[in-house]
């Protein structure tokens, strides 16, 4: 494949012209051959490393991924590099938060508190909390083994019962408030929200903010503030034939309304069919984020930088019996002028 500028640090620009996409909804990439992959060489192997979410701090890459092991063990891992070329070489660090799944965090600093917040799901059977919001927190997230013991957001089961699902916390916060927003894997997309003061805890009753089939609007939900703009910027994991993509919405505010700006399989905001040159070892672009401009609870992005990191697979290794069969690996994807 031609040559990709992997990113050393998250670029800044001055607000300026609007780019286009943000009128046109029309998204052109370059993607990254595959930078980080499972270790088959362990005990119990990886099977893959998906769900990534990160940070640039202090001149380095902090990023924090799904883990699973051909055991059927589902945890998360810590890795930390300088450059994305070198991130399949980095120590990995397992979190062992619990002995039961925990997984799909994301990473970001949380001001008021001078804290750094880990959020992720975890299934605690004693609690009966299945894939319920949980945190953890430290105020070095250079070391692993310094993060809080995991502590429920919300202690009841989604709104109703135990046939809800709630999947892929996320939480983004504007002046006054915290959101947490999730999908369920079934067509609808959600929102609670808490005051800053009382933030991990207090959350409100769900609102839901989007629905759809369970195929057009499935999981993986990540929402950013526009950097420069009263705008922000939603985008969504779909499933298409044997493979996923992605679709993007935006809104005024957090809490909506959310309009379309790539929702279709023929016009979405990140599918392979995008990507040029074209890359052979992922048919799919699904659960990631885009890398944000700033580390703080707002989550910013630069909207003239845009860069996704995801995970990818190619086509057979889609075709594993079971999901938690399937060799997900981490690339990235460049927005291309």
């Amino acid at each position: 494949m031609k040559t990709f500028a992997l990113v050393v640090f998250a670029a800044t620009t001055l607000h300026g012209a609007d780019p286009a996409w943000l009128a046109t909804g029309e998204f052109r990439w370059q993607c990254s051959p595959p930078l980080i992959g499972p270790i088959e060489t362990a005990a119990d192997p990886d099977v893959a490393l998906k769900d990534p979410t990160m940070v640039f701090h202090e001149g380095k890459w902090h990023l924090f991924a799904t883990h699973r092991m051909a055991s059927g063990k589902v945890n998360m891992q810590y890795l930390s590099f300088t450059d994305w070329k070198d991130a399949d070489k980095a120590t990995r660090h397992t979190l062992d938060f619990h002995d039961q799944y925990h997984c799909a965090p994301q990473v970001f600093y949380f001001t008021p508190h001078q804290k750094w917040y880990l959020v992720y799901q975890l299934a605690d059977e004693k609690k009966a909390l299945k894939f319920a919001p949980y945190f953890s927190t430290t105020t070095d997230i250079a070391d692993p083994n310094s993060w809080t013991k995991p502590q429920p957001m919300i202690e009841t089961l989604p709104e109703g019962g135990t046939k809800t699902k709630w999947i892929d916390f996320w939480v983004i916060c504007d002046a006054d408030k915290a959101h947490l927003l999730y999908t369920s894997d079934d067509g609808h997309f959600w929102r609670r929200e808490t005051t800053k003061q009382n933030f991990p805890l207090g959350w409100s009753k769900p609102e839901l903010l989007l629905q759809d089939t369970k195929e057009a609007l499935f999981e993986a939900s990540c929402t950013y503030k526009i950097k420069g703009r009263d705008r922000y910027l939603t985008i969504i994991e779909a499933l298409g034939q044997g493979h996923r993509y992605y679709k993007a919405w935006l809104a005024d505010k957090i809490e909506g309304q959310w309009k379309p700006l790539a929702t279709t399989r023929e016009k979405p905001f990140a599918a392979t069919e995008q990507i040029s040159p074209k890359v052979d070892w992922t048919t799919s672009i699904s659960h990631g984020e885009l890398i944000r401009s700033s580390n703080d609870e707002f989550l910013e992005v630069d909207p003239n930088v845009l860069r996704f990191v995801f995970q990818g697979v190619d086509a057979e290794g889609y075709k594993a019996k079971k999901y938690g069969s399937i060799p997900w690996k981490i690339g990235i994807l460049e927005f291309a002028r």
